[in-house]
């Protein structure tokens, strides 16, 4: 099981480690389509040292598996374990505490 803050490990690989298992949460992806649903979502593009290096901590990590090893493309596949889908859900419970309280002080800023 992972322990609460087990993708702060990733330190400056967190923020594309967490949209990698963004991506995998709706649905198996190879890494093409990750990078692809990755820009439609955020406007930033993951470069393929980055994506493949955070593809395989995560798969080290055991929060993604490959589903497939070989397309008709000759992709590999990748799919949200549930050890992976019980990090994100916690660190992205971790980010909406540090959002609300981000806006409240910013609500509250006097100008």
């Amino acid at each position: 099981m992972p322990k609460r803050d087990d993708l702060n490990q990733f330190g400056r690989f967190t923020e594309p480690a967490v949209l990698i298992l963004i991506s995998l949460a709706e649905c198996p992806r190879h890494g093409y389509a990750i990078a692809r649903d990755i820009y439609q979502l955020t406007g930033y593009k993951p470069g393929p040292g980055t994506l493949y290096g955070a593809l395989g901590r995560l798969e080290t990590r055991g929060f993604i598996r490959p589903q497939s090893e070989n397309t008709k493309e000759g992709r590999c596949v990748y799919k949200l374990t549930s050890i992976g889908q019980k990090a994100l859900g916690e660190r992205l419970e971790a980010m909406a505490a540090v959002g609300r309280i981000g806006r409240n002080r910013l609500d509250g800023c006097p100008i």
